[in-house]
């Protein structure tokens, strides 16, 4: 369906837990080895049923880190039976992706995105507070033999902490059929000083010169570079200096039933009130989707609320 501002919304990312087996220094997670509110596997199932009578038609399962979920592999299996979801994907620090990556695929999987801001032990352990770099690696490998594609690695760089990553992580690009995504840092909560330590698109364009823009067809928020021998891409998210606020197609569910329209915003809805109502469900999310604002504000409000509160 369209939102307010004639955008097509399609895209849902679907929170299943909070929980998170690292403690990232850019994601706030004090809380994260605590159960919150969950939804169920039923639940969940009913909810993804209801926004593909919306329109919705890519799905993509995120948490914390979904993998901790012992249900996970079923939570993938009901969202890709169901009639309308075209395309499922995962988001995953990568920790456990080793074990889970043929059921998921099995299960109907198709995609994952991999968080790796580091390819150098002790940075990354620094970065996520574990040292379990080698299990992340591995299970990057187990992806690429379960076919799951494309595989995406997603980084978030800082100066001073983990900029001077970015030559390895983009030789990984250079080296595996693989996309690698700079993220820029988004000012939530835990980030005061983010305007400090963002390393922005631009900064990274000029510090590879070689990498030249490619076509893609996928109509996403990432703009995709590589260069000639590269057997993957190096793609650029840059909310901040570069909105695309325009061309956004995603709403976020929540792990504990409540629709956030936008990842830059503190509101979110409730949906548990219509869960035993059909109709009144699918109302609901109608006019939540129709609340979508217009951009975020980063640079003149930024949300109160922590990047592990958005949904992934």
């Amino acid at each position: 369906m369209k939102d307010r501002y004639n955008r097509e919304i399609d895209y849902l990312r679907v929170s299943v837990t909070q929980r998170c087996n690292l403690n990232c220094i850019y994601c706030g997670k004090s809380d994260c080895g605590k159960k919150q509110t969950e939804l169920s596997l039923d639940e969940i199932a009913r909810l993804v049923r209801a926004f593909a009578l919306c329109g919705i038609h890519k799905v993509r399962v995120t948490g914390g880190e979904p993998l901790v979920r012992r249900d996970v592999t079923e939570i993938v299996e009901r969202i890709a039976a169901t009639p309308g979801i075209e395309t499922v994907g995962l988001t995953t620090n990568g920790v456990l992706l080793e074990q889970y990556a043929a059921p998921l695929a099995k299960a109907g999987l198709q995609s994952v995105n991999i968080s790796l801001d580091s390819t150098d032990g002790s940075t990354y352990r620094h970065l996520t507070g574990a040292d379990v770099l080698g299990r992340v690696l591995r299970g990057i490998d187990e992806a690429q033999n379960a076919g799951l594609s494309p595989i995406k690695l997603n980084a978030v760089l800082m100066k001073g902490v983990n900029a001077d990553s970015a030559p390895a992580l983009v030789h990984l690009a250079e080296t595996k059929p693989i996309d690698v995504r700079f993220i820029e840092l988004m000012p939530f909560a835990e980030n005061g000083d983010a305007d400090q330590l963002r390393v922005t698109g631009d900064e990274l364009l000029r510090q590879f010169p070689f990498l030249q823009p490619v076509e893609s067809a996928e109509n996403g928020t990432a703009v995709y570079y590589a260069a000639p021998g590269f057997l993957g891409r190096v793609g650029l998210i840059s909310p901040v200096s570069h909105p695309f606020c325009d061309r956004c197609r995603r709403v976020r569910l929540l792990c504990d039933g409540t629709l956030k329209p936008c990842l830059a915003f503190d509101k979110t809805y409730d949906l548990k009130p219509y869960f035993n109502d059909d109709a009144a469900l699918v109302a609901a999310i109608r006019d939540c989707i129709m609340q979508k604002p217009a951009g975020h504000a980063f640079q003149t409000a930024p949300p109160h609320h922590g990047l592990n509160r958005t949904g992934g």
